[in-house]
């Protein structure tokens, strides 16, 4: 199939939308190509080529810009982009990947550009689809503009002396140690390149201005490619960091084929239909966050020496690397839904492989190969994302593989582990939290500030610790352990009566967010966190109690983007999260509407009314019709609290898409995938393979 999402057209949208509205394309190894689709540079992290480089580079600014001009016979020369593009027709997503289309002077110019999987290498194709006017070529001036830098670094640096070199028709460009040389080429007719130093004004960041960091930076370029553009035919601009015999390897159209074979090829895998655009979008969507991450030498040996491929899943584009609670909460939506099984295999390992002190790592920094473990329920959600992963292979082997690793991490969660995380004996409930930290998936902290730290027993982790006890005494079970399963689940037995009794406000009618905090009452904040005491697997909230909590969440928290972390009303509540850091940070967990949420609300739901599938699918219209609105084909990571719901944060989220991905599925009359209680819907039931071999 061939999927095109239009997200612009002349004179059916303002213009400002070419400056607000991004494009996303990432390489499947961390680096990515980004802009707004009237190609004005807004972003520090806008650019053609930010590739991934071995640690401790990270990923890094290798080319900002490609500054276009078209001239159609005499004609003046035209460019292509700019804040008002007046070229520019209308700008859509073919298979995941932009398309521009212009008209000038009576020419057709259609513009296209892709990322080869697993290369640092970004490729425009330019096509003359007609020339109505002139008849001749259309001549195309291509001016490279650049500032070699870290992605997230200051847009204010001193530009380094850049060397260069030109052999025939390729171009090399040098920094100097530490990065690699930047080589880009132009095929088409009669192309040259025509040093002409550039007399262009800083450029001015304005979204980094109004986030409070540096705005104004130059950017060097000494030269353009000119290339020509005859009727029917095409010109190619490539840049790249990888060496020139790979480079050279391939015809960069067979190299466009090869992706959109590829593309299909991941469509084709996850069953889309004709008619399931939304779905199908998520599902090119879901494959720009699936890494293989190229900096962390440990993880690729360990991996090789296993037979293995190494993935890992990137947080959130354009600034988040790799996160154990984001990629646990993302595994079913991006890899287990889009059929990727092998891949999620391939994740699990990999993070099992981190596992310290009982602990998944929270998150690996940019440009480190060592992880940070301040985190109290990554290590529970790899639990659950064990169990989806279960549920759609029925892979019982790499179970048997991950059991003793697993009853570790129990037995040092009841002992005792890092940063405070133990079992109160006296309830059995879970406990976490240190000084100058946040543990929780509400961590925002600026310098010494803790916004919301939730020290204590929160209620999110221990209806996650109830559930992967109550998934632990079922793998017991299965293994034969029949006595060591009926202590688990005592043991979970007797969590749950504890949080039944101790969460409950029954003066709100809904969960207490924290209990036995600093304060030593409970914390009667309204959040989306008790959610997951009704949404998970095994919910640990007693059934006669989900109506209220899931009435008091639609009435408070639920937007048609997400659910609010705080309710209105609420002392510290935030209607926008906008302005510098400290501002956002104020307002990242009180009150901005979160992207993810969506899921388990649906999930909560649904539970509650499994009968409620076409009220779900039209609470899923909004972010729905967001992949035309924002960053095109991608969830952001937060909205304003408040009309209009502004998206801000990440333009491209990997729980939002997973998330979004998921409940469209659970929504459906006929979803493909297992039921929360391990069921394999009927329209799906038949003879399968694990992948380690055995029937399920």
């Amino acid at each position: 199939m061939t999927l095109a999402l239009t997200a612009y057209e002349r004179g059916a949208l303002p213009p400002d939308v070419l400056v607000e509205r991004e494009w996303i394309v990432c390489n499947g190894l961390g680096g990515y190509a980004s802009g707004t689709l009237g190609g004005v540079i807004t972003r520090r992290f806008h650019g053609l080529l930010v590739a991934a480089l071995h640690n401790p580079l990270g990923r890094t600014m290798m080319l900002n810009q490609l500054v276009e001009v078209a001239t159609v016979g005499d004609g003046p020369p035209i460019p292509l982009g700019g804040a008002d593009a007046s070229a520019l027709q209308s700008f859509r997503l073919e298979l995941g990947l932009p398309v521009w289309t212009f008209e000038i002077g009576g020419a057709k110019l259609e513009k296209r550009l892709f990322l080869p999987a697993r290369q640092n290498t970004v490729v425009v194709l330019f096509r003359l689809l007609e020339n109505v006017a002139a008849g001749g070529p259309v001549k195309l001036s291509l001016r490279p503009a650049i500032q070699i830098r870290p992605h997230e670094a200051p847009v204010s640096g001193k530009l380094p002396a850049y060397t260069i070199s030109l052999t025939e028709d390729r171009f090399e460009l040098a920094a100097g140690a530490p990065y690699p040389p930047l080589r880009l080429f132009v095929n088409g007719a009669h192309p040259g390149f025509v040093f002409e130093p550039s007399a262009q004004s800083p450029v001015e960041y304005s979204i980094e201005a109004a986030r409070g960091y540096d705005s104004r930076g130059a950017l060097w370029s000494r030269g353009r490619f000119d290339v020509a553009l005859e009727a029917g035919g095409s010109a190619v601009f490539v840049a790249s960091i990888e060496p020139w015999e790979t480079l050279l390897a391939l015809d960069p159209e067979e190299l466009h084929a090869c992706e959109i074979a590829r593309r299909q090829a991941l469509l084709g895998r996850a069953g889309m239909g004709d008619d399931e655009t939304t779905r199908a979008q998520l599902v090119l969507s879901a494959d720009q966050f699936i890494v293989a991450p190229v900096g962390r030498a440990a993880d690729l040996v360990r991996t090789q020496a296993r037979g293995d491929s190494l993935r890992s899943i990137i947080a959130g584009y354009h600034w988040f690397t790799d996160w154990g609670r984001d990629t646990m909460i993302s595994l079913e939506g991006l890899c287990l839904l889009t059929e990727r099984h092998e891949e999620a295999r391939w994740i699990l390992r990999t993070f099992a492989g981190y596992v310290r002190n009982g602990l998944v790592p929270n998150l690996f920094p940019e440009g480190s190969s060592d992880g940070l473990y301040h985190t109290a329920d990554a290590t529970l959600w790899f639990f659950h994302a064990l169990d989806r992963y279960l549920a759609y292979t029925g892979d019982r082997a790499f179970l048997r593989e991950l059991l003793p690793l697993l009853e570790t991490i129990v037995e040092l969660h009841i002992t005792g582990t890092r940063f405070g995380i133990h079992v109160d004996s006296s309830d059995e409930l879970l406990s976490q939290g240190e000084e100058g930290y946040a543990l929780t998936w509400m961590d925002a902290k600026c310098g010494d500030w803790v916004v919301t730290p939730r020290r204590g027993k929160a209620v999110e982790i221990n209806a996650l610790w109830y559930n992967a006890l109550s998934l632990m005494a079922g793998w017991l079970a299965e293994a034969g352990r029949s006595q060591d399963a009926a202590a688990m689940t005592a043991r979970a037995q007797r969590a749950a009566a504890a949080f039944n009794e101790r969460f409950w406000f029954a003066e709100g009618g809904y969960l207490f967010d924290v209990i036995d905090g600093s304060d030593g009452d409970g914390d009667r904040s309204c959040r989306p966190n008790q959610l997951f005491a009704l949404s998970l697997r095994h919910p640990v909230l007693r059934p006669d109690r989900w109506r209220a909590v899931l009435s008091v969440v639609e009435r408070q928290l639920l937007t048609p983007f997400g659910l609010r972390s705080l309710a209105p009303g609420s002392p510290g509540y935030q209607r926008s999260y906008h302005g510098d850091l400290r501002s956002r940070d104020a307002a990242y967990h009180q009150g901005t509407v979160w992207s993810w949420l969506i899921g388990p609300y649906v999930d909560a739901a649904l539970r509650v009314d499994p009968a409620a599938r076409a009220r779900a699918r039209a609470q899923l219209r909004g972010l729905s019709d967001h992949l035309r609105r924002s960053c095109i084909g991608q969830v952001a990571e937060v909205f304003d609290a408040e009309e209009p719901f502004t998206p801000r944060g990440c333009v491209a989220q990997a729980w939002g898409v997973a998330e979004l991905s998921r409940a469209l599925d659970r929504a459906r009359d006929q979803p493909r995938a297992p039921a929360l209680d391990g069921a394999i819907p009927d329209h799906r039931r038949g003879p399968t393979r694990s992948p380690a071999g055995d029937e399920s």
